[in-house]
Protein backbone atom coordinates (compact mmCIF):
# COMPACT_ATOMS: atom_id res chain seq x y z
CA UNK A 1 0.00 0.00 0.00
CA UNK A 2 2.89 2.38 0.83
CA UNK A 3 4.55 1.63 -2.52
CA UNK A 4 1.32 2.45 -4.36
CA UNK A 5 1.09 5.72 -2.45
CA UNK A 6 4.65 6.60 -3.40
CA UNK A 7 3.82 5.98 -7.06
CA UNK A 8 0.74 8.20 -6.68
CA UNK A 9 2.86 10.98 -5.13
CA UNK A 10 5.31 10.81 -8.02
CA UNK A 11 2.39 10.93 -10.47
CA UNK A 12 0.98 14.05 -8.77
CA UNK A 13 4.37 15.79 -8.98
CA UNK A 14 4.65 14.94 -12.65
CA UNK A 15 1.06 16.10 -13.27
CA UNK A 16 1.75 19.44 -11.56
CA UNK A 17 4.91 20.01 -13.58
CA UNK A 18 3.06 19.21 -16.78
CA UNK A 19 0.12 21.46 -15.85
CA UNK A 20 2.25 24.54 -15.16
CA UNK A 21 4.59 24.01 -18.09
CA UNK A 22 2.74 26.21 -20.62
CA UNK A 23 0.40 28.12 -18.36
CA UNK A 24 -0.80 31.46 -19.81
CA UNK A 25 -2.78 33.29 -17.14
CA UNK A 26 -3.24 33.72 -13.41
CA UNK A 27 -6.84 32.55 -13.72
CA UNK A 28 -5.77 29.22 -15.21
CA UNK A 29 -3.12 28.84 -12.51
CA UNK A 30 -5.74 29.32 -9.79
CA UNK A 31 -7.87 26.56 -11.32
CA UNK A 32 -4.89 24.16 -11.40
CA UNK A 33 -3.93 25.05 -7.84
CA UNK A 34 -7.46 24.31 -6.63
CA UNK A 35 -7.35 20.97 -8.47
CA UNK A 36 -4.30 19.83 -6.55
CA UNK A 37 -4.44 21.74 -3.24
CA UNK A 38 -8.05 22.80 -2.84
CA UNK A 39 -10.63 21.07 -0.71
CA UNK A 40 -11.22 17.73 -2.37
CA UNK A 41 -8.05 18.13 -4.45
CA UNK A 42 -5.52 15.40 -5.24
CA UNK A 43 -3.13 16.07 -2.34
CA UNK A 44 -5.80 16.48 0.41
CA UNK A 45 -7.31 13.19 -0.90
CA UNK A 46 -4.01 11.43 -0.08
CA UNK A 47 -4.35 12.53 3.54
CA UNK A 48 -7.79 10.95 3.69
CA UNK A 49 -6.30 7.65 2.55
CA UNK A 50 -3.99 7.45 5.57
CA UNK A 51 -6.67 5.61 7.51
CA UNK A 52 -6.27 2.74 5.03
CA UNK A 53 -2.55 2.46 5.80
CA UNK A 54 -1.29 0.31 8.70
CA UNK A 55 -0.88 2.40 11.88
CA UNK A 56 2.89 1.95 12.01
CA UNK A 57 3.28 3.37 8.45
CA UNK A 58 1.02 6.42 8.90
CA UNK A 59 3.58 8.82 10.49
CA UNK A 60 6.16 8.29 7.75
CA UNK A 61 3.62 8.53 4.95
CA UNK A 62 2.05 11.61 6.56
CA UNK A 63 5.44 13.37 6.50
CA UNK A 64 5.85 12.49 2.83
CA UNK A 65 2.40 13.87 1.94
CA UNK A 66 3.06 17.08 3.93
CA UNK A 67 6.36 17.48 2.10
CA UNK A 68 4.47 17.08 -1.18
CA UNK A 69 1.97 19.77 -0.10
CA UNK A 70 4.81 22.17 0.77
CA UNK A 71 6.59 21.44 -2.52
CA UNK A 72 3.39 21.97 -4.54
CA UNK A 73 2.60 25.20 -2.74
CA UNK A 74 6.12 26.55 -3.34
CA UNK A 75 6.01 25.47 -6.98
CA UNK A 76 2.68 27.19 -7.58
CA UNK A 77 3.96 30.39 -5.91
CA UNK A 78 7.03 30.32 -8.14
CA UNK A 79 4.93 29.92 -11.27
CA UNK A 80 2.46 32.57 -10.07
CA UNK A 81 5.26 35.13 -9.71
CA UNK A 82 6.47 34.36 -13.23
CA UNK A 83 2.95 34.55 -14.73
CA UNK A 84 2.16 37.87 -13.03
CA UNK A 85 5.40 39.42 -14.26
CA UNK A 86 4.56 38.27 -17.79
CA UNK A 87 1.01 39.63 -17.52
CA UNK A 88 2.26 42.97 -16.18
CA UNK A 89 4.74 43.21 -19.03
CA UNK A 90 1.97 42.54 -21.55
CA UNK A 91 -0.20 45.20 -19.91
CA UNK A 92 2.59 47.76 -19.97
CA UNK A 93 3.19 46.98 -23.62
CA UNK A 94 -0.49 47.47 -24.49
CA UNK A 95 -0.68 50.76 -22.57
CA UNK A 96 2.64 52.08 -23.75
CA UNK A 97 2.59 55.65 -25.06
CA UNK A 98 4.48 56.36 -28.21
CA UNK A 99 6.25 59.58 -27.27
CA UNK A 100 7.35 60.06 -30.86
CA UNK A 101 3.76 60.77 -31.92
CA UNK A 102 2.79 64.46 -32.14
CA UNK A 103 0.80 65.69 -29.14
CA UNK A 104 -2.88 66.56 -29.34
CA UNK A 105 -3.28 70.32 -29.43
CA UNK A 106 -6.11 71.64 -27.28
CA UNK A 107 -7.55 75.00 -28.15
CA UNK A 108 -7.26 77.65 -25.49
CA UNK A 109 -10.57 78.98 -24.20
CA UNK A 110 -11.53 82.64 -24.01
CA UNK A 111 -13.51 84.76 -21.59
CA UNK A 112 -16.97 85.93 -22.55
CA UNK A 113 -17.15 89.70 -23.24
CA UNK A 114 -19.60 90.08 -20.36
CA UNK A 115 -17.13 88.43 -18.00
CA UNK A 116 -14.33 90.70 -19.18
CA UNK A 117 -16.45 93.82 -18.63
CA UNK A 118 -17.72 92.67 -15.21
CA UNK A 119 -14.18 91.88 -14.04
CA UNK A 120 -12.95 95.25 -15.30
CA UNK A 121 -15.77 97.21 -13.66
CA UNK A 122 -15.42 95.36 -10.35
CA UNK A 123 -11.70 96.12 -10.41
CA UNK A 124 -12.33 99.82 -11.14
CA UNK A 125 -14.95 100.31 -8.44
CA UNK A 126 -13.26 98.05 -5.88
CA UNK A 127 -10.33 100.42 -6.18
CA UNK A 128 -12.71 103.19 -5.09
CA UNK A 129 -13.75 101.26 -1.99
CA UNK A 130 -16.96 99.57 -3.23
CA UNK A 131 -18.13 96.25 -1.79
CA UNK A 132 -19.96 93.63 -3.89
CA UNK A 133 -23.53 92.52 -3.17
CA UNK A 134 -25.50 90.03 -5.28
CA UNK A 135 -29.21 89.89 -4.51
CA UNK A 136 -31.76 87.23 -5.54
CA UNK A 137 -32.99 87.10 -9.15
CA UNK A 138 -36.52 86.24 -7.99
CA UNK A 139 -37.75 89.30 -6.12
CA UNK A 140 -40.86 90.61 -4.44
CA UNK A 141 -42.80 93.50 -5.91
CA UNK A 142 -41.85 95.53 -2.84
CA UNK A 143 -38.09 95.37 -3.34
CA UNK A 144 -38.21 95.65 -7.13
CA UNK A 145 -40.71 98.53 -7.31
CA UNK A 146 -42.45 99.84 -4.18
CA UNK A 147 -39.37 100.47 -2.02
CA UNK A 148 -37.78 102.19 -5.03
CA UNK A 149 -40.56 104.81 -5.01
CA UNK A 150 -42.62 103.00 -7.67
CA UNK A 151 -46.01 102.10 -6.10
CA UNK A 152 -48.49 99.91 -7.93
CA UNK A 153 -50.29 102.81 -9.62
CA UNK A 154 -47.07 104.58 -10.64
CA UNK A 155 -46.76 105.20 -14.43
CA UNK A 156 -43.03 104.39 -14.28
CA UNK A 157 -43.97 100.71 -14.06
CA UNK A 158 -44.93 100.94 -17.72
CA UNK A 159 -41.27 101.70 -18.52
CA UNK A 160 -40.43 98.07 -17.84
CA UNK A 161 -42.24 94.98 -19.14
CA UNK A 162 -42.04 92.61 -16.20
CA UNK A 163 -42.09 88.80 -15.94
CA UNK A 164 -44.48 88.13 -13.05
CA UNK A 165 -44.36 84.76 -11.27
CA UNK A 166 -47.38 85.48 -9.06
CA UNK A 167 -49.30 88.38 -7.51
CA UNK A 168 -46.26 89.59 -5.56
CA UNK A 169 -43.30 87.68 -7.05
CA UNK A 170 -41.36 88.48 -10.22
CA UNK A 171 -38.05 88.16 -12.01
CA UNK A 172 -36.18 91.31 -11.05
CA UNK A 173 -36.11 94.01 -13.71
CA UNK A 174 -33.17 95.84 -12.11
CA UNK A 175 -30.41 95.11 -9.65
CA UNK A 176 -31.48 98.23 -7.71
CA UNK A 177 -33.57 95.86 -5.61
CA UNK A 178 -30.34 94.70 -4.02
CA UNK A 179 -29.55 98.27 -2.98
CA UNK A 180 -32.74 98.33 -0.90
CA UNK A 181 -31.69 95.13 0.86
CA UNK A 182 -28.29 96.63 1.67
CA UNK A 183 -29.72 99.90 3.01
CA UNK A 184 -32.21 98.00 5.19
CA UNK A 185 -29.45 95.98 6.83
CA UNK A 186 -26.48 98.34 6.95
CA UNK A 187 -26.05 101.81 8.36
CA UNK A 188 -24.26 104.50 6.32
CA UNK A 189 -21.62 105.00 5.12
CA UNK A 190 -22.51 102.62 2.29
CA UNK A 191 -20.54 101.90 -0.88
CA UNK A 192 -21.90 98.89 -2.70
CA UNK A 193 -21.83 97.50 -6.23
CA UNK A 194 -24.58 95.10 -7.36
CA UNK A 195 -23.90 93.06 -10.52
CA UNK A 196 -26.30 90.42 -11.79
CA UNK A 197 -28.86 89.15 -14.30
CA UNK A 198 -32.13 91.02 -14.83
CA UNK A 199 -35.20 90.21 -16.91
CA UNK A 200 -37.53 92.28 -19.09
CA UNK A 201 -40.01 91.40 -21.80
CA UNK A 202 -37.95 92.92 -24.61
CA UNK A 203 -36.18 91.36 -27.61
CA UNK A 204 -34.46 92.95 -30.61
CA UNK A 205 -30.94 93.58 -31.97
CA UNK A 206 -30.00 95.74 -28.98
CA UNK A 207 -32.22 94.19 -26.28
CA UNK A 208 -32.63 90.75 -24.72
CA UNK A 209 -35.22 89.26 -22.32
CA UNK A 210 -32.29 88.46 -20.01
CA UNK A 211 -29.28 90.70 -19.66
CA UNK A 212 -26.73 91.82 -17.10
CA UNK A 213 -26.67 95.01 -15.08
CA UNK A 214 -24.29 96.55 -12.62
CA UNK A 215 -25.57 99.19 -10.25
CA UNK A 216 -23.73 101.21 -7.66
CA UNK A 217 -24.87 102.99 -4.51
CA UNK A 218 -23.12 105.47 -2.23
CA UNK A 219 -24.80 106.84 0.90
CA UNK A 220 -23.05 109.07 3.43
CA UNK A 221 -23.14 112.53 4.91
CA UNK A 222 -22.55 115.37 2.46
CA UNK A 223 -22.73 113.36 -0.78
CA UNK A 224 -23.49 115.59 -3.80
CA UNK A 225 -23.99 115.36 -7.53
CA UNK A 226 -20.41 116.60 -7.93
CA UNK A 227 -19.20 113.42 -6.20
CA UNK A 228 -21.19 111.37 -8.71
CA UNK A 229 -19.72 113.33 -11.64
CA UNK A 230 -16.16 112.89 -10.37
CA UNK A 231 -16.55 109.17 -9.79
CA UNK A 232 -18.11 108.57 -13.22
CA UNK A 233 -15.35 110.59 -14.90
CA UNK A 234 -12.79 108.28 -13.31
CA UNK A 235 -14.83 105.23 -14.39
CA UNK A 236 -14.97 106.45 -18.01
CA UNK A 237 -11.26 107.20 -18.09
CA UNK A 238 -10.29 103.73 -16.85
CA UNK A 239 -12.78 101.78 -18.99
CA UNK A 240 -12.80 103.74 -22.25
CA UNK A 241 -9.36 105.31 -22.17
CA UNK A 242 -7.48 108.46 -21.21
CA UNK A 243 -8.96 111.71 -22.47
CA UNK A 244 -12.57 110.49 -22.45
CA UNK A 245 -14.92 113.10 -20.99
CA UNK A 246 -18.33 112.73 -19.36
CA UNK A 247 -21.44 114.87 -19.38
CA UNK A 248 -24.72 114.69 -17.49
CA UNK A 249 -28.12 115.28 -19.08
CA UNK A 250 -31.38 115.69 -17.14
CA UNK A 251 -33.55 112.57 -17.09
CA UNK A 252 -36.14 110.81 -14.94
CA UNK A 253 -36.01 107.71 -12.72
CA UNK A 254 -38.49 107.25 -9.86
CA UNK A 255 -35.78 106.26 -7.37
CA UNK A 256 -33.43 109.22 -7.98
CA UNK A 257 -33.99 112.99 -7.86
CA UNK A 258 -32.42 114.71 -9.68
CA UNK A 259 -31.83 112.02 -12.31
CA UNK A 260 -29.33 112.14 -15.17
CA UNK A 261 -28.29 110.27 -18.27
CA UNK A 262 -24.51 109.95 -18.47
CA UNK A 263 -22.70 110.31 -21.79
CA UNK A 264 -19.02 109.84 -22.59
CA UNK A 265 -17.18 111.53 -25.42
CA UNK A 266 -16.85 109.13 -28.35
CA UNK A 267 -13.72 107.07 -27.84
CA UNK A 268 -13.78 106.06 -31.52
CA UNK A 269 -13.54 109.52 -33.08
CA UNK A 270 -12.44 111.59 -30.10
CA UNK A 271 -15.71 113.55 -30.11
CA UNK A 272 -15.47 114.69 -33.74
CA UNK A 273 -18.52 112.70 -34.86
CA UNK A 274 -18.62 109.24 -36.45
CA UNK A 275 -20.91 106.30 -37.15
CA UNK A 276 -20.57 104.94 -33.60
CA UNK A 277 -21.71 108.17 -31.94
CA UNK A 278 -24.10 108.96 -34.82
CA UNK A 279 -22.28 112.17 -35.55
CA UNK A 280 -22.92 113.70 -32.10
CA UNK A 281 -19.51 113.10 -30.57
CA UNK A 282 -21.18 111.59 -27.46
CA UNK A 283 -22.32 108.08 -26.43
CA UNK A 284 -24.88 107.34 -23.74
CA UNK A 285 -23.54 104.72 -21.32
CA UNK A 286 -25.65 104.73 -18.12
CA UNK A 287 -28.28 106.34 -15.93
CA UNK A 288 -27.68 107.84 -12.50
CA UNK A 289 -28.86 110.41 -9.98
CA UNK A 290 -29.16 111.38 -6.34
CA UNK A 291 -31.07 108.83 -4.24
CA UNK A 292 -34.66 109.95 -3.81
CA UNK A 293 -35.57 111.04 -0.25
CA UNK A 294 -38.52 108.62 -0.32
CA UNK A 295 -36.19 105.68 -1.02
CA UNK A 296 -33.95 106.58 1.91
CA UNK A 297 -36.99 106.90 4.18
CA UNK A 298 -38.31 103.50 3.00
CA UNK A 299 -35.03 101.97 4.19
CA UNK A 300 -35.02 103.73 7.55
CA UNK A 301 -32.28 106.24 6.65
CA UNK A 302 -32.79 109.89 7.63
CA UNK A 303 -32.65 111.94 4.37
CA UNK A 304 -31.95 115.12 6.36
CA UNK A 305 -28.74 113.58 7.70
CA UNK A 306 -27.63 111.42 4.78
CA UNK A 307 -27.62 111.78 1.00
CA UNK A 308 -26.44 109.45 -1.69
CA UNK A 309 -26.16 108.74 -5.37
CA UNK A 310 -26.88 105.66 -7.47
CA UNK A 311 -25.96 104.62 -10.98
CA UNK A 312 -26.73 101.67 -13.22
CA UNK A 313 -25.41 100.36 -16.51
CA UNK A 314 -26.06 97.44 -18.84
CA UNK A 315 -23.04 95.13 -19.07
CA UNK A 316 -23.92 94.07 -22.61
CA UNK A 317 -24.22 97.70 -23.70
CA UNK A 318 -20.76 98.51 -22.34
CA UNK A 319 -19.36 95.38 -24.02
CA UNK A 320 -20.99 96.25 -27.35
CA UNK A 321 -19.61 99.77 -27.23
CA UNK A 322 -16.12 98.84 -26.13
CA UNK A 323 -15.67 95.87 -28.49
CA UNK A 324 -17.67 97.16 -31.47
CA UNK A 325 -20.35 94.44 -31.33
CA UNK A 326 -23.32 95.36 -33.52
CA UNK A 327 -25.83 92.69 -32.46
CA UNK A 328 -26.59 91.85 -28.85
CA UNK A 329 -27.66 88.30 -29.76
CA UNK A 330 -24.03 87.42 -30.49
CA UNK A 331 -23.40 87.64 -26.76
CA UNK A 332 -25.88 84.83 -26.08
CA UNK A 333 -25.24 82.37 -28.93
CA UNK A 334 -22.03 80.82 -27.56
CA UNK A 335 -20.37 80.79 -30.99
CA UNK A 336 -16.72 79.90 -30.38
CA UNK A 337 -15.65 81.81 -33.50
CA UNK A 338 -17.08 84.95 -31.94
CA UNK A 339 -15.86 84.37 -28.39
CA UNK A 340 -12.25 83.55 -29.27
CA UNK A 341 -11.76 87.14 -30.48
CA UNK A 342 -11.75 88.40 -26.89
CA UNK A 343 -8.74 88.19 -24.62
CA UNK A 344 -8.39 89.04 -20.95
Amino acid sequence: MQENNMHEIDDIKAAIEQAVKDIQSSATLREIKMKFLGKGGNIPSLMKKLKEVPPEQRPELGKIINALREWADARFNEVEKFVKEREMGARYESEKIDITLPGKMRKKGAYHPDTLIIDELVSVFAGMGFEIFEGPEIETDYYNFTALNTPKDHPARDMQDTFYLGPDMLLRTQTSAGQIRVMENKKPPIKVLSPGKVYRFDDDATHSPMFSQMEGLVVDKGITLCDLKGMLSEFARKVFGEGVKTRLRPSYFPFTEPSVEVDVSCFECGGKGCRLCKGTGWIEVLGAGMVNRAVLENCGIDPDEYTGFAFGMGIERIAMLKYGINNMKLLFEGDVRFLKQFKA
